[in-house]
């Protein structure tokens, strides 16, 4: 089978008609570009996570081929939504990991690591909560965000994926960091 630009955008098409095999012809053609956002998210995130990329990727796999995707058009819009389930997978884990640490199942962990884990399960949910109020306010700066932080696109591919120049993009995404940065400093330290 051919991997060029229209396979992929066919059985994108495919796959949001309802063929849910077209999915598993999908998968080859962009697991390595999948695999490479998992590990850059994976790179992100404290030495020693538990969560590891191929369980990443194969965890955004489930989640993709288990919902509705209205957004389907080529491959940057796959990409994004594939960015989106990745970072809510590893929100989601800093967030049972955080709550565990409140009280939750006990896991002996060594003092250092504890408090560095704690610190970026903190700073990660305190991200997704500041994005959420970011898309909110305005969804084309969260996507923004949340392809090019999350999914690693590049410039080009989220405004591909979103359809609006490159221009744009590179506007939003200063826009996002300011606004970002200036939500994040306003929140309180996180408590060890």
């Amino acid at each position: 089978m051919v991997s060029g630009p229209s396979t992929v955008t066919l059985l994108l098409a495919e796959w949001k008609g309802g063929d849910k095999s077209a999915l598993d012809r999908l998968m080859p053609i962009v697991y390595a570009e999948l695999r490479r956002m998992a590990r850059r998210q994976m790179r992100q995130q404290r030495a020693g996570h538990t969560l590891q990329t191929t369980a990443l990727l194969h965890e955004a796999y489930l989640r993709l081929a288990g919902g509705p995707h209205k957004e389907l058009g080529n491959r940057a819009h796959f990409l994004g939504l594939a960015a989106t389930a990745m970072r809510h997978i590893l929100v989601d884990y800093a967030r049972t990991r955080h709550r565990e640490k409140r009280g939750g199942d006990f896991e002996p962990v060594p003092f250092d690591e504890g408090v560095i884990f704690t610190e970026r399960a903190a700073e990660l949910v305190a991200l997704d909560d500041a994005l959420n109020a970011l898309t909110t306010l305005h969804p084309r700066i969260g996507r923004v965000v949340e392809m090019r932080y999350f999914g690693g696109l590049s410039v080009e591919e989220t405004a591909e994926a979103l359809e609006v120049s490159p221009d744009t993009v590179m506007r939003d995404w200063r826009t996002a960091k300011a606004w970002l940065h200036r939500e994040l400093s306003r929140r309180p330290a996180p408590a060890r």
